[in-house]
């Protein structure tokens, strides 16, 4: 009987160090079975940051239906020789020229390279634009600084606005939709707010254009003042742009100027001549 308890005994005691042994072996499992978090690519961080440096021109285009945001290989260079603290992040790469970091991007699908669609001058253009609305994927995919055009291929970070405006126009389409249901005076409110803003629409599409049709007839001039709302391919930094852009065209025949400002008088006084009187009006 003493020999039995001192078994029984003992094999307690086996199983309390089993015990206490068990869970330290299954930590160790654990932490064994645990992956390491992978780095991010420090091109894709550069890449980020230097999308997001207000230094370094860009434009949007249009490249096989869909809207990309590029830049030019010379800006490029210029950005990378004055901003050498960009290239920090690169680490050991940092001391590497333009055309060396930007063939790595090309290499890791962070850009692409494009080429303008329409490659020779149109009429009336005296060359091709500095900055092409619509582009191509080039065939030689490697960086050259001359005409050179690279688009953005990584989706860029969200912005603060961005992340409010998601939440805001769901609310504001149910708050168009919920309109029938509006008391009175929020119906006028809503009715001419809409008018007003047709009424500046109109005004400032007929001032934009009266003022381009003196300065093209006086000076040969083509200059837009205000932007272009119209455009279906304009940006918010284009939308509120005041001052025009230089003109890059041919200058017009003074015939043609005299021509059209014949019309546009003839115009006038037809439309005056036709004009309803006091009488009519106050009727």
């Amino acid at each position: 009987m003493a020999g039995k308890g001192a078994k029984a005994t003992a094999a307690k005691a086996a199983e309390k160090e089993k015990g206490k042994k068990a869970p330290g072996s299954r930590s160790s499992r654990a932490c064994s079975q645990e992956e390491p978090v992978p780095k991010k690519d420090v091109y894709q961080l550069f890449a980020e940051k230097v999308r997001d440096n207000k230094q370094l021109e860009s434009r949007w285009a249009v490249m096989q239906e869909t809207r990309v945001e590029y830049f030019r290989g010379k800006d490029f260079t210029t950005f990378i020789k004055n901003h050498p603290e960009v290239g920090e992040i690169l680490g050991p790469d940092k001391d590497m020229e333009a055309e060396d970091i930007v063939n790595t991007l090309l290499t890791k699908n962070l850009v692409i390279r494009c080429d303008r669609v329409w490659k020779t001058v149109r009429p009336g253009k005296k060359k091709l634009s500095s900055w092409p609305a619509h582009l191509e994927i080039h065939q030689e995919q490697v960086f050259t600084e001359n005409d050179g055009f690279y688009a953005w291929m990584f989706l860029k970070r969200r912005t603060l606005w961005q992340t409010i405006l998601s939440f805001i126009w769901p609310v504001f389409a149910l708050a168009v939709c919920l309109f029938p249901v509006y008391p009175y005076q929020c119906k006028i409110v809503v009715l001419y707010s809409c008018a007003g803003a047709l009424l500046f629409i109109v005004s400032l599409l007929l001032l934009r254009a009266a003022i381009f049709g003196v300065l093209w007839v006086l000076l040969g001039k083509r200059v837009w003042f205000f932007p272009n709302i119209n455009a279906e391919e304009t940006t918010f930094r284009e939308l509120v742009r005041f001052w025009p852009v230089k003109d890059e065209g041919e200058r017009p025949k003074w015939t043609s100027r005299l021509i059209y400002a014949t019309v546009a008088l003839l115009v006038i006084l037809l439309l005056r001549h036709h004009a309803p009187d006091e009488a009519a009006r106050a009727r």
